[in-house]
């Protein structure tokens, strides 16, 4: 196989990896934006859209700052290979990426959105265990704290704080906004709070606050930065019990008894993102979080 790679930070480094684990010797491109560029042992880099039109690759890995994936997607689209796109979609809700979107359904290209957390092994569980309770609550909470995700870098000068580089916890954390969409649906109201008033000091928003209404129960999620201790939890209350998901643990409590565990982490779930989207997506066209449903959520998650 053939892969193009565009943007190669941290996570599509994750991705790169997940790739070599997946494919026997596969060749992977990268669309570089100067060729000054640091080099990458084993990466072929390549400068332009029409140098990329000379190689017949098997699928593109869009993993650039958010701020350009509207230009890079509708660049690429002209190559119409299935697109592996990273969270989230786009920065911004327009007239223009509705127009891209459709051309995207219209040329017929095969696209999934990376949301890597509905291949997390306890939240799997728990879509299959509460499949018969009568849902009252469900509670969502993801805080960590900025400074540390990237300790090399200033996180004042990184995408995640600046609002101009389509930075902020609500889209940055659009993880929890997403295995909610897949767990219960589309909720039928929604109302959210978002600010950026912590001593962070950033530009974009540190803080969301969503409430999504359904028919019978409410869920809320809260979104923060500035957590030192980080805690990423999902609990649901049913008519009989309480179930509680650590994601960072990868396990499942009813009414304070573990009743699942695994020593797998959310690193390990790249691996079998990016098998299930070869596998079940591009070899088999089948259909997950791709271009429209990743719209849709993204609408969700900027709707104030």
């Amino acid at each position: 196989m053939k892969v193009l790679i565009v943007g190669l930070g941290s996570i599509a480094k994750k991705h790169i990896s997940a790739i070599n684990q997946v494919i026997v010797n596969c060749e992977i491109f990268a669309l570089r934006s100067s060729i000054n560029s640091e080099k990458i042992e084993g990466v072929f880099d390549l400068y332009t859209v029409e140098e990329c039109q000379n190689v017949r690759f098997d699928f593109i890995v869009i993993s650039n700052p958010t701020s350009e994936h509207y230009n890079v997607i509708k660049e690429l689209s002209k190559l119409k290979v299935p697109l592996f796109i990273e969270k989230p979609l786009f920065s911004e809700v327009t007239t223009d990426t509705d127009d891209l979107v459709r051309s995207i359904n219209k040329l017929g290209i095969v696209t999934y959105v990376a949301c890597n957390l509905r291949f997390l092994e306890s939240l799997r569980f728990l879509k299959e265990i509460i499949k018969d309770e009568r849902i009252n609550e469900v509670n969502v909470y993801c805080g960590s704290y900025l400074p540390d995700w990237r300790p090399s870098l200033d996180f004042r000068k990184v995408y995640s704080a600046n609002v101009e580089m389509g930075g902020g916890v609500h889209i940055d954390l659009i993880h929890e906004l997403d295995y909610v969409y897949w767990l219960f649906g589309r909720p039928n109201n929604t109302v959210s709070n978002f600010s950026n008033k912590s001593s962070l000091a950033i530009s974009a928003n540190d803080y969301a606050n969503y409430l999504w209404e359904y028919e019978e129960y409410n869920i809320s999620i809260i979104l923060n930065y500035f957590r030192r201790i980080a805690k990423r939890e999902l609990e649901v209350v049913t008519d009989q019990h309480v179930f509680k998901v650590d994601l960072l643990k990868n396990s499942v409590v009813r009414d304070n008894e573990k009743i699942f565990n695994s020593d797998r982490r959310i690193i390990d779930t790249y691996q079998s993102q990016m098998r299930f989207f070869i596998e079940d997506i591009v070899l088999n066209k089948n259909v997950m979080n791709d271009i429209n449903e990743a719209n849709e959520i993204l609408k969700l998650c900027m709707q104030e």
